[in-house]
């Protein structure tokens, strides 16, 4: 399946295609596109729109960030995925940074990430491993 999301992506627009990928769908496709774009070119492309205004997947009116909204929606039933959860909450949300201690560390990764790659692709592909090494402390602290 195809999914489209806005251009210039940092943390919640890297973050949910990991997810998407991870739990689910491992075949998805990526587009990002100009904010005011993005409607069009989901149903133009037969995608599924994410964290964009008026897409079918974004912040929710009580306050999550999308990659919430997704875990939620697709039933994700893993610790390590809500504790997760909860640090690109912080990293996404600026007036949530101080929820968890890796919030603020995450969202620099992800602005100097922005910053040094040349397209959203190569960002999300670089990025990725930030958020496998992630969800792998989170488990093996929850492992003790």
């Amino acid at each position: 399946m195809k999914w489209i999301t806005r251009e210039k992506a940092k943390v919640d627009r890297i973050a949910c295609p990991w997810l998407i990928k991870k739990f689910i769908d491992k075949d998805a496709e990526f587009l990002f596109v100009p904010a005011k774009d993005v409607l069009t070119a989901a149903k133009k492309e037969n995608a599924i729109s994410f964290d964009a205004e008026g897409a079918q997947f974004d912040h929710s009116d009580d306050g999550k960030c999308t990659f919430e909204v997704l875990v939620e929606h697709y039933r994700i039933k893993d610790d390590a995925i809500g504790q997760l959860a909860k640090i690109v909450h912080g990293a996404d949300v600026p007036e949530d940074i101080t929820i968890t201690p890796e919030s603020a560390g995450l969202r620099a990764i992800a602005h100097g990430f922005r910053i040094i790659c040349k397209n959203d692709h190569e960002n999300m592909a670089r990025q990725f491993a930030v958020y496998d090494a992630l969800y792998n402390y989170i488990r093996q602290g929850a492992k003790g």
